[in-house]
């Protein structure tokens, strides 16, 4: 699935991280995107969470972060998670992962 113009938006999730599938790795999210536009949108929507660290985009496939036993690593695509790709959509939700008020 990869294409010379690809981009991947990394990070790890904090909430799930340490139990369920995860339990004793570190919970890593690899977001696929098909061009530096559509990486930059799911960034930002990464970063406007407060669950979400340590976000990177990248130009090369991070092969490091699979068969690792420090990390639980899923590929994620735009039919699945199609929020991260709508600009501005985690900064819409008033209350998410905010806190109330």
């Amino acid at each position: 699935m990869k294409n010379k113009n690809m981009y991947f938006v990394t990070m790890t999730d904090s909430f799930l991280s340490g139990w369920g599938e995860a339990e004793g790795k570190t919970n890593k999210l690899v977001f696929v995107c098909m061009d530096y536009e559509q990486a930059k949108i799911v960034s930002d929507n990464a970063k406007a969470r407060t669950d979400m660290k340590r976000v990177n985009i990248c130009t090369n496939y991070p092969y490091h972060l699979f068969n690792n036993d420090r990390y639980y690593t899923q590929e994620k695509i735009r039919d699945e998670y199609p929020n991260f790709y709508e600009k501005d959509f985690f900064k819409k939700q008033k209350y998410y992962f905010k806190g109330g008020n």
